[in-house]
């Protein structure tokens, strides 16, 4: 109860209660809400457990009803449907002014390890953007493994951008611009790659949420926060388990699209990294990557956080910065 307690008490008690407790990794101190966050999920989830898939999904569910803020009032949603590599797949239409045409859009690709998450878990998300950026925000229910491995989701990812390009659900294709987080981050960057690769327009923008995009896992983060809360070594190396054929190259830039050649043709980005976080480096070397190809990059630091708080601001105020300055830099990109 204490932990639950500590989990939603106000961040100036939590510091307090914390006081000569603070975590610290590599240099960068766990802000307070994020440590007191952390606690409680390793009370649920025992470290060192490999969870089933059934309890993974579960799991998922509860961080956003819990801990994720509801989707805004003046947000409107619109069940739709778009075309993946393999059939219809469903999607949902969040906007705030649904009688004015020729709105910009924000083409959302949810997180959850290729293997979890839904329209469901980052309703909340998806409604606040769409509501601080002033844009309509489609969020795609692509196909998960274990039981569609790789490359179901990218290629879900790809299909639905055709549709969306070609002018699906009224669409702008000038105004159009695509974001996701953690394997929905990997997935917004692999899209990156595939429509440069064939040579077509890309979007506006992209948004890179603590972005996985090096699946050769051997930054210095990766080292240091293999225990860390949320989102430790082995629960990454699950995911990818489930997500990758046997004999996969990690190095394919469909899976590691830091490794795409075709860096330099991108849009302006934005990345949000967490720095108790494994996949710290992993956003932070693929901005320095885009801005080495001559790409506009904007990173948002959080050194104190852990993986997924933007998806837990109903407990940690930092995710609502988080969103409120990626919100702010897509009305500047699609203005």
């Amino acid at each position: 109860m204490l932990k639950l307690a500590l989990a939603y008490a106000p961040e100036s008690v939590v510091a307090l209660a914390l006081t000569g407790r603070r975590k610290q990794v590599d240099g960068r101190l766990m802000d307070p809400k994020a440590q007191a966050l952390g606690a409680l999920f390793n009370a649920v989830r025992v470290p060192g457990e490999v969870p089933t898939l059934e309890e993974s999904r579960r799991s998922l569910h509860v961080l956003a009803s819990k801990f994720d803020r509801p989707n805004p009032p003046g947000v409107t949603r619109q069940a739709l449907t778009l075309p993946g590599a393999a059939g219809d797949l469903p999607a949902r239409l969040y906007d705030t002014r649904p009688q004015e045409p020729d709105r910009a859009t924000l083409l959302f690709v949810h997180g959850g390890g290729w293997v979890q998450g839904d329209l469901e878990t980052h309703d909340g998300l998806c409604g606040q953007l769409a509501l601080e950026a002033g844009i309509r925000v489609i969020a795609l229910e692509y196909r998960l493994a274990p039981e569609h491995p790789f490359p179901a989701a990218p290629d879900d990812v790809l299909a639905a951008w055709h549709a969306l390009a070609n002018g699906a659900a009224g669409v702008n294709p000038d105004r159009l611009a695509v974001g996701g987080d953690s394997a929905g981050g990997n997935l917004t960057a692999v899209l990156m790659h595939d429509l440069a690769e064939a040579g077509l327009p890309l979007p506006r923008a992209q948004l890179l949420i603590y972005p996985a995009v090096d699946a050769a896992m051997n930054t210095r983060s990766m080292a240091a926060l293999k225990d860390a809360y949320v989102l430790p070594r082995d629960r990454i190396e699950w995911y990818l388990d489930q997500y990758l054929p046997s004999g996969t190259d990690r190095a394919d830039p469909r899976v590691s699209p830091i490794l795409s050649p075709h860096l330099a043709a991108q849009p302006p980005a934005h990345v949000i990294v967490a720095g108790q976080d494994p996949l710290w480096d992993d956003g932070l070397n693929h901005a320095k990557a885009l801005q080495d190809a001559g790409v506009s990059v904007e990173v948002a630091r959080f050194p104190g956080q852990v993986h997924a708080f933007v998806s837990a601001r109903r407990a940690i105020p930092q995710g609502v910065q988080a969103v409120t300055g990626a919100s702010a830099w897509l009305r500047r990109q699609l203005a």
